[in-house]
């Protein structure tokens, strides 16, 4: 029996409605369902990131959004999660513009935590935060109050014009091939 431990080597994490799945659209061969209403995503969707010039490729799943709970398997919180478990990095999206009234350092905070409580060493995989929507009104504001608390590298994105792309695509093969590197030294 064949058992596969790695959906992918990076999995987005985020909110319903934080651009993920219209990302993995962008960025690979994927091509999941987008929509304006929350849980669009009822299934991981895995696509190709291909790196012509440095001859590599890279997967990323587009996890289903997490909401508060998901730990308690609130919505679909577990069923959710234990794909999260199968990625060697994860990218935390959030909507930077707080459509609906969100927070992002909230929304942050609250991914965070649930993936601590779902199960303490997924916070140690390593993570790189994409802030989404930079093309919306108020999320320039939004990502200068996120950066006064979170100190972290964040790579501000618009799926609308393709801002920030290069540097984010840049990122996440570097830390996907110090993932595959440390592998092969154990």
């Amino acid at each position: 029996r064949l058992i596969i431990k790695t959906i992918a080597d990076v999995g987005l994490i985020g909110f319903p409605n934080a651009g993920k799945s219209t990302l993995i659209n962008m960025l690979t061969n994927a091509h999941p369902k987008t929509g304006a209403y929350p849980f669009t995503t009822m299934f991981p969707t895995v696509g190709v990131l291909e790196y012509p010039d440095d001859f590599e490729r890279i997967t990323l799943a587009d996890i289903p959004g997490l909401i508060e709970g998901a730990s308690e398997n609130r919505g679909l919180g577990h069923r959710f999660l234990k794909h999260v478990e199968r990625c060697k990095v994860l990218l935390i999206m959030l909507d930077m513009e707080g459509t609906d009234g969100r927070d992002p350092l909230a929304d942050f905070k609250v991914l965070v935590n649930e993936l601590k409580l779902y199960k303490p060493g997924l916070i140690r995989k390593p993570e790189l935060i994409c802030a989404n929507k930079m093309d919306e009104p108020n999320a320039a504001e939004n990502l200068k109050t996120f950066k006064k608390t979170i100190k972290e590298k964040i790579y501000p994105i618009s799926c609308v014009s393709d801002e920030g792309f290069k540097e984010l695509k840049r990122a996440l093969l570097a830390e996907v091939l110090k993932v595959r590197k440390q592998e092969d030294l154990e």
